[in-house]
């Protein structure tokens, strides 16, 4: 077979919204991947997915668009980012937990409206590079208007769950506090009204921690996600210091503390969960809360890895986030893995750990579906992480040509363990295409990391950041 490999990406790229009919070797569906396929993409979404023979006589006015050596899959879901800290990533190397005291609030804190806009642009356009079609931003501390990274995402061609942080409490010491529970209640409403019909930016609600909120506001939030069919996000669990401080304040770790309120539910995503006793599990299973499992964060500064394996058996919600360290989707597939591997399966001799299907599933449909994104009820009817019939079409072309898949026997644990992002030859977020090879074809991706690294510095320069450890090349010397 001849791999799809031309410089330019013709048809692909049409600015009309004109049907496609794409015809790849082989459709990665939510049973498996299915060989001799097609799918219809008409404006945003996929409006028919089957053997590309039927599809062929079912739409005879259509061009097929034939890509060889290519699998056409889901785009990733990352169910948990924070776009506006894309300018410091590598002060985070290193370092002990909590680092949001020490880094993050201080980099986000130097923002204003041009360098958080550059740099949630920036991590949109890493993630996109890296797979994924649909981030979930937790809410940024930096003082400007949300529109500046809800701008960035759009004009990226990313699709966001945007979170507004809604913190009215000093207990967590935390530098997102937007006002008083009154200013907080105004503000979310706002937010969820701003964006309702947003194509590709889907509002949510945010609390930095549990003890950045009263408990008035933590319930009021919470009920204003319910009824807008959008989740409430909050880090839950992470760090044992959190844990502490909510037995000394509570008498009750944070989950128990926030089930005691009613928070815990369907809206409610769980950014982190890495400590949770049987207990909490049981809680996070019977209320259906989501988790986002993020295991890249644990291995870099985490205090545990959370147990997504027993989330996965007893049926608890989650989603694979990267927690903004690498927009790379199968890195983060991998690291999912080999997380559940050396933390719980080598101790149990478990040489699987939820084989492939569990962490693609993951990474795609079940974290659309922890975000929000995945029926028709919530996120204002958009369903996407999955290739089916009435899904908004974001998906990506996977080059299946290359060493790493050839031979290939088992595309499922290929892609977890083999598959990386060099392989993506197209991605696209609500039918249209947003990547090339790496690089937009519609506006100067070089251009903005160019800018990024230019203001990066002035605002690293100036931001209050307090380091536990020197560089790696300091320290060598």
């Amino acid at each position: 077979m001849t791999p799809l490999r031309t410089s330019e990406p013709g048809a692909l790229a049409r600015s009309d919204g004109s049907p496609l009919l794409l015809v790849p070797d082989t459709v990665l569906l939510p049973d498996g991947p299915a060989d001799g396929h097609a799918v219809v993409v008409d404006g945003t979404v996929f409006t028919a997915v089957g053997p590309a023979a039927r599809l062929s006589r079912d739409f005879p006015h259509l061009e097929p668009e034939r890509l060889p050596g290519t699998v056409l899959m889901p785009g990733f879901v990352d169910a948990h980012h924070h776009l506006t800290q894309s300018f410091g990533a590598a002060l985070a190397f290193g370092e002990p937990s909590e680092i949001f005291r020490r880094v993050w609030a201080p980099l986000e804190g130097a923002l204003d409206e041009e360098s958080a806009y550059v740099a949630a642009k920036l991590a949109s356009l890493e993630a996109l590079r890296g797979g994924f079609t649909t981030v979930a931003e937790a809410g940024t501390r930096a003082p400007v208007d949300v529109e500046a990274v809800a701008s960035a995402a759009r004009d990226a061609g990313l699709r966001c769950v945007l979170g507004q942080i809604c913190n009215d409490s000093d207990r967590g010491r935390d530098p997102g506090g937007t006002g008083s529970a009154q200013e907080i209640s105004a503000l979310a409403e706002k937010h969820l009204a701003r964006y309702e019909t947003d194509p590709l930016v889907h509002p949510s609600l945010a609390v930095s921690l549990p003890e950045a909120a009263t408990e008035r506001t933590l319930k009021a939030t919470s009920r204003l996600a319910a009824e807008a069919g959008t989740v409430l996000q909050i880090h839950v669990n992470e760090h044992l210091a959190a844990v502490e401080r909510s037995l000394l304040q509570h008498g009750l770790r944070p989950l128990e503390h926030l089930h005691r309120l009613g928070v815990l539910g369907p809206q409610l995503l769980a950014a982190h969960a890495t400590l949770v006793t049987p207990g909490e599990l049981t809680l996070l299973r019977d209320t259906g809360t989501a988790v986002s499992y993020n295991p890249v964060a644990s291995a870099w500064k985490g205090n545990a890895v959370a147990p997504a394996l027993a989330m996965a058996e007893q049926g608890i919600r989650f989603g694979l986030g990267s927690d903004g360290t690498r927009g790379d989707a199968f890195r983060l597939l991998d690291a999912a893995e080999t997380a559940q591997r050396l933390t719980y399966g080598l101790a149990g001799g478990d040489s699987s750990c939820g084989g492939g299907w569990t962490w693609l599933d993951h990474g795609t449909r079940l974290g659309a579906d922890a975000v929000g994104l995945g029926g028709m009820t919530g996120g204002h009817g958009v369903r996407t992480g999955v290739v089916a019939a009435g899904a908004a079409a974001d998906f990506l072309l996977v080059d299946l040509t290359g060493p790493e898949m050839c031979p290939s026997h088992d595309l499922p644990w290929e892609l977890v363990r083999r598959g990386n992002r060099d392989q993506i030859t197209a991605v696209f977020t609500a039918g249209c295409l947003r990547l090339w090879h790496g690089w937009p074809p519609h506006w100067d991706g070089r251009s903005l990391v160019a800018r990024a690294a230019e203001l990066a510095r002035e605002v690293v320069r100036r931001a209050p950041v307090v380091r536990a450890h020197r560089t790696s090349t300091a320290a060598a010397r």
